[in-house]
């Protein structure tokens, strides 16, 4: 339960960040914006890092390098959706988005990628995938 909680709430998040960046950008500019948000979250992350103190720093030069470069990844992502949420707007953008994630999430699955445990597409996976492109056409048009 708590799991679909946070779940629920990065969702909203998501969706709350996509809106209020792209309305920035609108004044400064996308990467201007993508720069913010990451300076404020980093900013965020710290404060809620020295209040909650769990003391986890040493498995630190235990995480492969590879996966260091997730903050990077962000930026493209801030930067991908405001770009999108002006071009197309903000249901279509969370649309495709969550389709997007979606579809990588099973390939990654599928795969056994990132030490994730492998599991097997089967026809119901590819079936609700196929609805969720379905609905965002026909929310398009």
């Amino acid at each position: 339960m708590k799991g679909s909680l946070f779940a629920f709430l990065g969702g909203a998040f998501i969706t709350l960040q996509g809106v209020a960046n792209s309305r920035i950008s609108q004044d400064i500019g996308t990467w201007q914006t993508a720069t913010i948000t990451q300076l404020t979250g980093f900013i965020t992350a710290l404060l809620i890092l020295l209040f909650v103190r769990d003391g986890k720093w040493q498995g630190f030069k235990q995480v492969k390098p590879l996966y260091l470069t997730g903050g990077a990844l962000a930026a493209v992502i801030i930067f991908s959706n405001v770009t999108a949420i002006r071009q197309i707007g903000v249901t279509l953008t969370i649309s495709a988005l969550l389709i997007a994630q979606l579809s990588l999430t099973f390939f990654i699955e599928s795969n056994g990628w990132f030490g994730v445990v492998k599991q097997k597409m089967r026809l119901p996976q590819f079936i609700g995938i196929g609805m969720m492109i379905a609905g965002v056409v026909i929310l398009k048009y």
